[in-house]
């Protein structure tokens, strides 16, 4: 959808499971998740799908994985036994980094990272 990101174009459910070679059913489930974020605004009918709520430059993976699976960058770790407090601060790095990696990745900077076409012999 970020590719075709001018506000008013829709991408179709089906048109999407296929450039993305994911099931329809799954798709969907996570379109409602963005959807309900903000990120994304669907349309229904028979000329209705799907498009950005707001422009690519403004979406952030970090916005995607909280409204899909806030649990990949959120982090539990026990502070029992010896080694306790010593794994929960070198988690806590890494997911500090996680973070700012998925903040600083914009959908439009992935559109241009993947805008070269790819040619299959």
């Amino acid at each position: 959808m970020a590719r075709r990101d001018d506000g008013r174009t829709l991408t179709r459910l089906e048109e999407l499971a296929q450039r993305e070679a994911a099931s329809a059913n799954f798709l969907v489930q996570i379109l409602n998740d963005l959807r309900r974020a903000g990120l994304v605004d669907s349309r229904r009918g028979q000329a209705g799908g799907y498009l950005l709520a707001r422009p690519a430059k403004s979406i952030t993976l970090q916005q995607i994985v909280l409204a899909v699976d806030p649990a990949l960058i959120q982090f539990s770790v026990s502070t029992d036994g010896e080694s306790g407090m010593a794994v929960r601060e070198a988690w806590k790095k890494v997911s500090v980094t996680l973070e700012a990696q998925l903040s600083s990745i914009t959908l439009d900077l992935l559109t241009q990272q993947s805008s070269s076409p790819m040619f299959y012999i």
